[in-house]
C-alpha cells in the first residue's frame, strides 16, 4: 500500500467517523429536545432553566427501600489522575486517550487485579477499597464546542486508527503444562483475530455507513473473542481452577499512538532532576501520576507442573500486590524526596522483592521440572511515565528488552503488539485535544440508594460497572446518558453543558444501574451483567435482582462568564470533540463484605447513614 492510498483509507475513516457524529448527536437532540423544549444542538450550552424537569423518582412501594447510605472518598486531594481506564480498558495504558479524576482506592493502574485493589489503601473515610473514577472537566479559553458533531482535524491530529485490545497473555494465572499447547494456538489465533480486524480499519471497507466499525469489525471481534478466551479458561481449567477472563474480551477503536517526544519504546524510561521533580508534584500545578510497569513474568514463563501451580499462583498475585504497593506509594509520597526518591525508595526496593518471588517461582517449578533460567532480568521495573513505556495492553512489558528476550516485541495474545499511546503531560496533563487547566471538584458525593419495588442485596465484590458511554459518536447513543445539571436543579438533567444562575455550582450527575444478573461482576461489554430499572415503576427486569443503586454526584466551582462564553469542556476520546453526551463514569466495588452488609441493611432499613 502506497503513503497516498494509506491516507486516502484514512480520511474516509473520518468521515465516517464524522458521520457517525451527526447520527448520534441527532438522535440525542431529539431524544432531550421532546422533553426539554431545548432545540440546541449536542455541544451546545443551554441555561439550566430552559431545561425541563425531566428526572423521575418512583415511589418507594410496600416492600421497598428508600435508605441512602453515603460514602465521604474526597475529591481527589492526592492528585490521582490517570488516563487508564481498568474497568472498561484493563491492562491498556492511557487507553482512555483522556484524564481521570480518581477517589477510592489508591493503587489502581490499567494492570491492577482484583488482589491488588483488594491490597490496597484507600481516601475514603469508611475504609471503602472502591475505586471511583470519571473524566475531568477543564476550563479551555480556546474551546469551542457549540458546533454538533466530531471534528475530522482533531481525529487527525490524533494519530492514526487502530484496534486495542486488552492483552489475555499477560492477565493468565499459571498455565499447567497439559495445557500449554492448546493456550498459546489460542493465543496466537487472538493475535491473528486482531490483525484481521485492523486490516479492515485500514481498507475502511464501507465508508458510507456510520455503524460500520463498530458493526462490521468490532461486534465481530468480540464474538470471536468471547470464543477463543473461552477457549483458554476451559484448557486451563482442566487441569486447574478455571480463569475468569470475561473482562479482556471487549476491544476498542483508538487514535494515535507515541507523539512528540515519545522515543523508544524498547528502553526503560526513567525520571531524573526536574522531570522526576514534577512527577512528584513539585512543580507547578497538578501532575500526572506516573505508575510503575514491570516486564510480564506470565508470559515468560513454561507450562506449569500440577504440582507447582498453586504456589506459582500465589507467587504471580505477589507480583501483582508488590506492583500495586509501589503504585499507591508513587500516590501518598507526591512531594516527598529528591529527584531520586523515586528511583531508590521505591523502584530499588520493588526490584528487590520482585528478585526474592521469581526466585520462589524458579524454584517452584524446578522441583517437578527443568528450572527456568534467568527469570531475575525481568525484576527490574520503569515508569509509565510518557507513553514511552508501552502499557498497550503489556506489549512492551515496562519498556525493557532484558537483554535480548524481548517481551515488548511479541503480540501478547491479542493486544496485537499496538505501539503506545501518549501520556497525559505538562503541568495541566495535556493530551492531544484535551487541552487547558483541569477544574478540581469543589464536592463529590457518593451515595448507595434504594429500590423502588423491592430490598436491595448486596453488590457481589469485585463488581464492575459503567454508566454512560465514552463514545456515543462512534457507538451511538444507546448507552449514553444525561448528566449535566445545576446545583438546586436536580429535578432536571441536559446532555449538554449547563449556564447555571449566580450561586448555583455546575453538577455532573451519574446514576448506576441498580439491577444485578445474580452471577457476574463483569461481561464482555462491561454492561450486560448490570440493568436499569424500569424508569417509572423503579422494578428490575425479569432474571434481575436489586442491588445498591449507586449515585455520584460532582459539583464545580465554575466561574459564571466561563459558562457563559462555553469555556469549560469534558475531556474525551478524540472523535467525541468533547461532546457533553460522552460522560461517563466508572466503578469497582471492593467494599469489604462487612461494610456491603452495613450498606444493605441501611438501605434497607429506610435509613440516612455514611
Amino acid at each position: 500500500m502506497t503513503h497516498r492510498e494509506a491516507d486516502r483509507r484514512k480520511f474516509r475513516l473520518i468521515a465516517s467517523l464524522a458521520a457517525v457524529a451527526v447520527v448520534a448527536a441527532g438522535t440525542a437532540t431529539v431524544a432531550l429536545a421532546a422533553k426539554n423544549g431545548d432545540p440546541a444542538p449536542v455541544g451546545a450550552f443551554v441555561p439550566i432553566e430552559k431545561v425541563a424537569a425531566n428526572v423521575v423518582n418512583p415511589k418507594v412501594q410496600n416492600g421497598g427501600a428508600s435508605g441512602v447510605f453515603t460514602v465521604d472518598c474526597g475529591t481527589n486531594e492526592n492528585g490521582k489522575f490517570s488516563a487508564d481506564n481498568p474497568v472498561a480498558q484493563p491492562g491498556l495504558k492511557h487507553g482512555a486517550q483522556h484524564v481521570h479524576d480518581f477517589v477510592g482506592n489508591l493503587s489502581i493502574s490499567a494492570d491492577s487485579t482484583d488482589e491488588s485493589l483488594e491490597d490496597s489503601d484507600t481516601t475514603c473515610k469508611n475504609g471503602d477499597k472502591s475505586s471511583y473514577f470519571w473524566p475531568v472537566v477543564r476550563i479551555n479559553p480556546k474551546a469551542n464546542v457549540n458546533s454538533s458533531g466530531s471534528n475530522p482535524d482533531k481525529i487527525k491530529e490524533a494519530g492514526p486508527a487502530e484496534i486495542a485490545c486488552p492483552s489475555v497473555k499477560d492477565r493468565l494465572p499459571a498455565v499447567p503444562q497439559q495445557a500449554k499447547d492448546e493456550v498459546n494456538r489460542n493465543l496466537e489465533l487472538l493475535d491473528k483475530q486482531v490483525k484481521e480486524a485492523n486490516d479492515r480499519v485500514a481498507r475502511n471497507e464501507n465508508p458510507g455507513d456510520p455503524n460500520f466499525v463498530n458493526n462490521a469489525i468490532l461486534g465481530p471481534l468480540r464474538s470471536k473473542r468471547v470464543a477463543t478466551v473461552d477457549r483458554i479458561a476451559i484448557a486451563i481449567g482442566r487441569s486447574a481452577k478455571k480463569p475468569n477472563l470475561t473482562s479482556l474480551v471487549e476491544c476498542d477503536l483508538r487514535f494515535g499512538h507515541g507523539g512528540a517526544g515519545h522515543g523508544d519504546h524498547n528502553k526503560p524510561k526513567k525520571f531524573s532532576g526536574q522531570a522526576l521533580a514534577q512527577a512528584q508534584g513539585q512543580g507547578q500545578g497538578d501532575n500526572a501520576t506516573p505508575t510503575v510497569k514491570c516486564p510480564s513474568v506470565r508470559g515468560e514463563l513454561p507450562g506449569i507442573p500440577d504440582q507447582a501451580v498453586e504456589e506459582v499462583d500465589r507467587n504471580l498475585a505477589l507480583l501483582d500486590k508488590q506492583i500495586a504497593e509501589a503504585n499507591q506509594r508513587i500516590v501518598t509520597t507526591k512531594g516527598q524526596g529528591g529527584p531520586n526518591f523515586i528511583n531508590n525508595a521505591i523502584l530499588g526496593p520493588l526490584k528487590d522483592k520482585r528478585v526474592a518471588t521469581l526466585d520462589r517461582i524458579a524454584i517452584a517449578i524446578g522441583r517437578n521440572a527443568e528450572r527456568p533460567q534467568g527469570l531475575e532480568r525481568l525484576a527490574p521495573c520503569a515508569l509509565n511515565d510518557d507513553g514511552g513505556n508501552n502499557g498497550g495492553g503489556g506489549n512492551n512489558n515496562g519498556g525493557n528488552n532484558n537483554g535480548g528476550n524481548n517481551n515488548g516485541g511479541n503480540n501478547n495474545g491479542g493486544a496485537n503488539n499496538t505501539p503506545p499511546l501518549a501520556a497525559p503531560s505538562g503541568k495541566d496533563l495535556e493530551l492531544v485535544g484535551n487541552n487547558g487547566k483541569i477544574v478540581r471538584p469543589a464536592q463529590v458525593k457518593i451515595e448507595y440508594r434504594g429500590n423502588a419495588t423491592s430490598k436491595v442485596t448486596a453488590m457481589p465484590k469485585f463488581l464492575k460497572m459503567i454508566v454512560g458511554d465514552a463514545k456515543p459518536t462512534s457507538r451511538g447513543p444507546a448507552n449514553a446518558r444525561a448528566t449535566w445539571t445545576c446545583s438546586g436543579f436536580e429535578d432536571r438533567l441536559s446532555d449538554k453543558y449547563v449556564i447555571c444562575p449566580n450561586g448555583s455550582q455546575v453538577m455532573r450527575v451519574h446514576n448506576f444501574a441498580g439491577c444485578w444478573d445474580g452471577q457476574n461482576t463483569d461481561s464482555a461489554n462491561h454492561r450486560d451483567h448490570v440493568r436499569f430499572a424500569d424508569q417509572k415503576s423503579g422494578a428490575c427486569p425479569n432474571g434481575f435482582k436489586a442491588i445498591p443503586q449507586l449515585r455520584i454526584s460532582i459539583s464545580y466551582n465554575i466561574p459564571k462568564d466561563v459558562q457563559e462564553k462555553g469555556q469549560y469542556q469534558l475531556d474525551a476520546f478524540p472523535e467525541e470533540n468533547h461532546n457533553p453526551f460522552s460522560d461517563h463514569n466508572d466503578y469497582a466495588n471492593v467494599n469489604s463484605e462487612q461494610t456491603m452488609a452495613q450498606i444493605v441493611k441501611c438501605v434497607n432499613d429506610g435509613r440516612k447513614c455514611s
